[in-house]
């Protein structure tokens, strides 16, 4: 399938694995772009000689296009801003700030540059970054969210830029991928549909906490402190939530969840971590390899397309 991003990346399939801190690793985006998607390694909160290691074991293992998306609050955002260009990563995804103090050397050192934006306004100044594409993400997502839903977003960020548009947020089969083409998009990304993959190596109870989820068993956590989270709920969301509303401060609430990704990632606490998850977690119970995956993702949106011309008469 070709459209305006796989010919800018170079990968088979329209299909971007999100770039989830504690998860998104050497061993998860080889796979993905072994697959013919666009795996990304995630920085999150490492430091870059980490992150040099993992672009250099997924190149070991992968000679096909891949990211690294690099959270822009990273203390050390500066150095793995340098080891990207140091490395020859091909693309970069950003989140969580304002890339462009980096976008002229990215941009001179053949990096294509897709910032994770929340809004209309953020495309618009992405764009006049230089940035070569943007993911609209909506609050369907899981993790750090903003406060728009995919469908309202993505036909409006496509609509206000002139760049290529991913569509995030809530996109956990080939319908929700047939559905994020119909708005204007020209990829997705996803996160929570790789998190129950075979190449994923997140605890197993952490899987096992996503297939089993329900379509209400999301929470949102923090709407007070101005960084909403969305996670699977659990003893330490409900626990949060009552903090929240009885006026906790920030410094309380940020020490309840000091450490809770990587508690609910590596150690399997499912109960006192951070289960991030989208609202499709009730959709995602399908095991197996990210081939696979992304396989059964084109062709059930395929089944979509055919169905939609049935329906059209065509």
């Amino acid at each position: 399938m070709n459209t305006a991003i796989t010919e800018l990346l170079g990968i088979e399939y329209p299909i971007i694995q999100g770039g989830m801190a504690w998860v998104a690793d050497y061993h998860l985006a080889s796979a993905v772009s072994n697959a013919g998607g666009l795996g990304i390694i995630a920085a999150g909160g490492a430091s870059a000689e980490f992150v040099r290691e993992q672009i250099r074991k997924t190149k070991e293992l992968c000679d096909k296009p891949f990211g690294v998306n690099i959270m822009l609050m990273n203390p050390e955002a500066d150095k793995i801003a340098e080891v990207v260009v140091e490395e020859g990563v091909k693309v970069v995804t950003t989140g969580a700030g304002n890339p462009s103090k980096y976008m002229e050397k990215w941009k001179n050192s053949g990096i294509k540059v897709i910032p994770v934006v929340a809004s209309v306004a953020m495309a618009k100044m992405m764009e006049r970054c230089g940035a070569d594409a943007v993911v609209a993400e909506g609050t369907e997502s899981g993790g750090h969210i903003g406060e728009t839903t995919t469908m309202s977003l993505v036909p409006q960020v496509v609509d206000a830029v002139k760049i290529p548009v991913i569509a995030a947020g809530g996109i956990g089969d080939g319908r929700g991928v047939a559905a994020a083409f119909m708005l204007g998009a020209n990829a997705v990304q996803m996160g929570t549909a790789f998190l129950i993959t075979d190449e994923c190596n997140i605890h197993e109870n952490y899987k096992k906490k996503v297939i089993k989820a329900k379509d209400i068993d999301t929470k949102v956590t923090g709407r007070t402190t101005g960084h909403p989270v969305r996670t699977l709920r659990n003893k330490m969301t409900k626990e949060y939530l009552e903090m929240e509303s009885k006026g906790a401060t920030l410094e309380k609430l940020e020490l309840l969840t000091l450490g809770g990704l990587k508690k609910a990632v590596v150690d399997g606490d499912i109960e006192n971590g951070s289960v991030m998850a989208g609202q499709i977690a009730g959709l995602v119970n399908t095991e197996g390899t990210c081939e696979e995956l992304l396989r059964r993702l084109m062709s059930e949106m395929t089944d979509c397309v055919c169905k939609m011309s049935t329906v059209l008469g065509y």
